[in-house]
């Protein structure tokens, strides 16, 4: 089922569906195994404007928007769950910020280009070793010096942190106000006093590396306030809202990798004389896969389109993300089941996005969370 995609988009996902079969896809499984993705790979997706999907055309970008980004992560995900990862804190949270938080022009003209093109990749730095589904607990502090700050703090489980040459690093710069009192800033790699730290050695997602940052008195200018002061938090919102999409449409690409294994699979494997295709059993499984793909696509990219209509309904986010997330991994575990003792190897590229799909259900806002705010938003319009 498709989203009556326009002409242009249509021709976005066959260029994006086609550079993925032939240049991620052969080299996935190696990818997993070495836990990188090549510098290579990253500078073909740089080239091909895939880095700067959503920056505006006058910096550099190409200015298509949430729902043609939504079309090149599935796309993307459909062969490497990391790869999409990869692009999704590039695309969806670093850059993101910037864009959203209102940051500056001097910091747009000098950091959005050289993201658009690949030259630099970006990261962001929310979450800390005590503070995930809680943003609003990090510890990081900035302390004023001179007409500056000092951030020093730990972040974990930082996508791209060990790529990346720019971070978005969110930091306490008034405490006595909670949440009210943090603020974004850009903090480029090399500064002295921030160190790239731990790798971490995950389950899924294993090409897109993940990490520690620790900063000791990171000295920043005021013109590295990324928005507005004691914004950070705030904006940090309406950057999970844009990133949550980013997942729901990587989830909806593992999912439909799944059931196109699944179904190639049935086709040629004979079991009591015949293709299990024909077995009643497996037809009903790869109809339920295909039918929550199909509700899950749709989902995502009303919610993408959503906010490129200037939108902001972040319960549409949280469904696409919830829905989208849980069905990937259910129809994960559903192609091993079909595929038997041959998708639970390595030999088989279900077995890794099964693994992949799990991290969709954690990363930008855990299952349990999504179904928190999206019973908030019910309550608060309904009789309220």
């Amino acid at each position: 089922m498709n989203f009556d995609l326009p002409d242009d988009l249509v021709a976005l996902r066959d260029s994006v569906r086609k550079f993925a079969a032939e240049r991620i896809r052969p080299f996935a499984r190696d990818w997993d195994r070495d836990q990188w993705i090549p510098d290579s790979t990253v500078r073909e997706l740089g080239e091909m404007g895939l880095l700067g999907l959503t920056t505006p055309v006058e910096f550099g970008g190409s200015g298509l928007g949430y729902l043609a980004n939504s079309v090149v992560m599935e796309e993307v995900a459909r062969q490497c769950g990391a790869t999409a990862l990869m692009l999704a804190a590039h695309n969806g949270l670093c850059i993101s910020h910037i864009l959203t938080s209102n940051a500056s022009d001097a910091i747009k003209k000098k950091y959005l280009p050289k993201l658009a093109s690949g030259e630099w990749i970006g990261s962001w730095g929310l979450t800390e070793p005590g503070c995930g589904s809680d943003a609003a607990a990090l510890q990081t502090r900035a302390e004023k010096s001179g007409d500056g700050w000092r951030i020093s703090g730990h972040k974990q489980f930082i996508t791209n942190g060990q790529r990346a040459q720019v971070y978005i690093i969110t930091a306490r710069t008034d405490p006595a106000k909670g949440a009210k009192g943090i603020t974004a800033f850009v903090v480029e790699r090399g500064a002295k006093g921030f160190e790239v730290g731990h790798k971490e050695d995950k389950m899924g997602m294993r090409g897109s590396d993940t990490v520690t940052l620790n900063l000791e008195n990171v000295y920043v200018g005021p013109e590295q306030i990324c928005g507005q002061f004691n914004m950070g938090y705030i904006d940090a919102l309406k950057v999970l809202e844009r990133g949550r999409v980013g997942i729901g449409a990587l989830s909806v690409g593992l999912a439909r990798g799944a059931l196109e294994e699944s179904i190639a699979y049935a086709k040629q494997r004979e079991a009591f004389g015949k293709p299990i295709a024909d077995l009643q059993a497996i037809q009903f499984m790869l109809a339920d896969m295909a039918t929550e793909i199909d509700a899950a696509r749709l989902l995502v990219r009303e919610a993408a389109s959503s906010l490129d209509r200037g939108e902001s309904e972040k319960i549409k986010a949280c469904v696409a993300k919830l829905f989208a997330s849980e069905i990937a991994t259910k129809a994960c575990l559903n192609a091993i089941q079909i595929h038997g003792g041959y998708g639970y190897t390595k030999d088989i590229p279900v077995e890794r996005y099964m693994r992949d799909a799990k991290l969709c259900e954690i990363g930008e806002g855990s299952s349990q969370i999504q179904r928190i705010i999206i019973a908030r938003e019910l309550l608060a319009k309904v009789g309220g």
